[in-house]
């Protein structure tokens, strides 16, 4: 370590030659036509969702409904009990 530099210079600088190279204004476009400028390690990227057309956050989530499933679990439930008593 050179006089000029601190302790604190040597933690925070990177090894050169190892790191991608950073490109600070990338093109993210998504498949439902919109496109994001921010910093990647890509120029050019395509997703296929974002916060844009996600169902999450546009709010168009559909809910499973569970509750059918559990009352033909519980029918069928029923009909081997009824059955095993008749025995």
């Amino acid at each position: 370590m050179s006089p000029e530099t601190s302790d604190f210079d040597a933690i925070i600088t990177m090894k050169k030659d190892i790191h991608p190279k950073y490109y600070p204004s990338a093109t993210f476009k998504c498949s439902c036509g919109k496109t994001y400028t921010t910093g990647s390690t890509k120029e050019y990227n395509e997703v296929e969702t974002c916060s844009a057309c996600h169902p999450f956050y546009t709010g168009k989530a559909k809910l499973i409904n569970t509750m059918g499933r559990v009352d033909k679990f519980l029918k069928r439930a029923a009909k081997k009990t009824v059955s095993a008593k008749k025995k």
